[in-house]
């Protein structure tokens, strides 16, 4: 029995060639921006529209086609596999397809990328990279000392994909690492593991903090007043996860302070972020517009992917990444 497939019209074009190599029995549709669906050539609205597996790739996000594209999906008859791009699902979106009933795949093809933007950024911090590159073009030759990965220890709070993709680098570098994920299950990427409950056992021994989870009504804004208060004076900040796990006004306050030394912020409140934002010129903030995930081997982990699980749906198998409800 074919299986039926759509995807956005852009998807459709860049992965069809090598959808058609894996010869499944599949019947393919397309759906543009506008919420017209195209089967068999002819166009579809939503509301009749009925797919077996979805797949929302990141080409929806191109000329700002996201939420016309969501709310497309939405008039759907039925969807029974979504399989997306996002590694995090907190847009509503996405819990309003999972209250239909809609099996939802997420991502880790980010992951791999983030860990390297998370370890570039923290390495030009712990290294006075401008002190020395402001020394040559002064023709000075005088020692700079840094601090070295090996001597930190590194809180990593949430422990999906992105988590253990940066606890398997720093462990390389034999950094000590700590973990809080949502059940207290060992790891070998991890010194000590615990949950959320344990952050301010955890927190005065960080010399390095990354977030990393979820944002859930659990997590908002748990990166507060108290919690930047038990941290160890001058830890780094890291946060590639979503902005509203952190009180703002507390970051700042902390980096004022001293007790922060530095924060690496991928992630905003509101995004892009407003001009006028105080955090674009803290002298302590480093700042980049939720691109942590734009590494260059991205989109051909997001199609592998796509393709391995289509295969898997197609042949009875288990999905790869499959999210269970409660976590949405």
């Amino acid at each position: 029995m074919s299986v039926t497939l759509a995807m956005y019209d852009t998807s459709l074009k860049h992965i069809g060639a090598r959808l058609d190599a894996l010869g499944l029995e599949l019947s393919v549709s397309s759906f543009d921006a506008d919420g017209r669906f195209l089967i068999d050539g002819a166009e579809v609205a939503p509301e009749e529209v009925a797919v077996d597996y979805l797949w929302l790739s990141s080409h929806i996000n191109a000329g700002g086609k996201r939420q016309a594209v969501f709310d497309t999906l939405l008039r759907c008859e039925s969807i029974s596999v979504l399989q997306t791009f996002n590694a995090g699902l907190d847009n509503p979106f996405y819990r309003k397809m999972s209250d239909k009933g809609v099996r939802i795949c997420n991502s880790d093809a980010q992951a791999v990328g983030i860990s390297e933007y998370v370890l570039a950024q923290v390495l030009s911090l712990l290294h006075p990279v401008d002190l020395q590159r402001q020394q040559q073009a002064d023709r000075q030759w005088r020692i700079t000392p840094y601090r070295e990965i090996s001597q930190t220890h590194w809180l990593i709070v949430g422990f999906g994909p992105i988590g253990q993709a940066v606890a398997k680098r720093v462990k390389a570098f034999g950094a000590k690492v700590t973990v809080v994920r949502r059940t207290p299950v060992a790891s070998e990427l991890a010194d000590r593991v615990g949950t959320m409950a344990d952050l301010e056992t955890f927190g005065p021994a960080a010399d390095v903090v990354l977030l990393a989870c979820p944002l859930t009504e659990a997590t908002r804004g748990f990166a507060d007043a108290g919690f930047f208060s038990n941290l160890k004076a001058g830890a780094i900040l890291v946060n590639i996860a979503r902005g509203p796990l952190i009180d703002d006004r507390a970051l700042i306050a902390a980096l004022d302070a001293g007790r922060l030394e530095a924060a690496v912020l991928d992630v905003f409140h509101t995004e892009p972020l407003p001009k006028d934002d105080s955090l674009w010129a803290h002298p302590k903030v480093r700042l980049t517009p939720h691109t942590s995930f734009a590494g260059s081997g991205v989109q051909t982990r997001w199609d592998q992917l796509f393709l391995d699980n289509i295969a898997r749906f197609c042949n009875g198998d288990p999905l790869a990444l499959e999210v269970d409800p409660k976590d949405i």
